[in-house]
């Protein structure tokens, strides 16, 4: 799949759960631990992933990752789930930002929330931690790397909004998001059954099945 500009706006039409349910060669459904959370609820991310394991408490690995992506990337970056020290902040996020990136996902900490959220660039972070890091360990880039929970590669496709990040692996994605729009198409219908009066119960048959398990 080609991330056109207009490939991009259709698909972030999905809600992440959408695209979730119909990810299914994967564990988990390709969805990251809830502890990886958007800096700002209003983010919607995708892009092709570009994973960097980095080094607990030291950013210098970051930096080297930024410049190692192309624009329209989302950078996937393992920090061992280290929480103690505010990896990333709003330097390297304006960075990102003006780079091209799609946006970053950090299994590790951030700071500068405010600014990252006034910036408007897509940044999941699992904690936030005013404290600074070192800048002393090169990164292993373009490795395979687990972030939260989840095992990411190089090109998967990577999409986030507010109930977080699920990853698509690159040899499924045609069918995921075929899928993921049909389920999307159906369930505008439903909305639509729901304004004009119809219950749940009635959509999804409900009723015949409380109906039945009362009688058992």
């Amino acid at each position: 799949m080609e991330l056109t500009i207009e490939c991009k706006k259709e698909l972030l039409k999905l809600p992440t759960g959408n695209v979730a349910d119909n990810n299914n060669s994967v564990p988990h459904q390709g969805v990251m631990d809830s502890g990886i959370k958007p800096v700002n609820p209003k983010s919607k991310m995708i892009g092709r992933a570009y994973t960097a394991q980095c080094y607990p408490n030291d950013n210098l690995a970051l930096h080297q990752a930024i410049y190692a992506a192309k624009p329209g990337d989302v950078l996937v970056l393992d920090c061992q789930g280290y929480t103690q020290a505010g990896h990333f902040g709003d330097i390297m996020a304006t960075a990102c930002k003006e780079y091209g990136l799609a946006g970053v996902i950090i299994d590790g900490s951030c700071r500068d929330s405010e600014d990252i959220k006034e910036l408007g660039f897509p940044v999941f972070v699992r904690a936030f931690n005013p404290s600074g890091t070192v800048k002393e360990s090169l990164a292993k880039l373009d490795v395979p790397v687990m972030v939260g929970g989840i095992e990411v590669h190089s090109g998967d496709l990577i999409f986030g909004d507010c109930d977080g990040v699920v990853v698509v692996p690159q040899s499924e994605e045609d069918v995921v998001f075929e899928k993921a729009n049909q389920k999307y198409e159906k369930e505008q219908q439903i909305l639509k059954e729901l304004k004009e009066g119809k219950t749940t119960l009635e959509i999804y048959g409900f009723d015949k099945l409380i109906e039945k398990k009362q009688c058992m």
